[in-house]
């Protein structure tokens, strides 16, 4: 027998010794959990649940940023106050105009996530 054909047997031994170790890993997967409003009767209702759960995750990343923008103007205002650039009325005016933004941002979002 050529050395060729021993390292080609060789190969393929580890290739597939390799493989059955692999399907056994498998095992140890932890499942995949059932979507926030259950699984539905069908495969269509399943999907709308996870998508419900996709667009609920992504409203919220949405008001977390609009909340680190209008804190981070906010804190912008504060320091212009503070070197005497703008007033405090400014400044109050920021947050109120922020906060509105906030409580209409999320009522929009909590509405379009009602519609799915």
């Amino acid at each position: 027998m050529s050395v060729s054909k021993i390292r080609h047997t060789v190969e393929l031994l580890v290739v597939n010794l390799s493989l059955l170790w692999a399907a056994g890993a498998h095992a140890g997967l932890p499942q995949m959990e059932a979507p926030s409003r259950g699984e539905g009767g069908s495969i269509i209702e399943t999907v709308q649940n996870y998508a419900f759960d996709g667009f609920s995750l992504i409203a919220l990343i949405i008001s977390g940023a609009a909340f680190c923008g209008v804190a981070y103007h906010a804190y912008g205002t504060f320091a212009e106050v503070q070197s005497n650039k703008k007033t405090w009325g400014q400044f109050g005016l920021t947050c109120l105009v922020g906060v509105v933004l906030l409580v209409v941002t999320i009522w929009l979002l909590t509405k379009a996530t009602g519609i799915l």
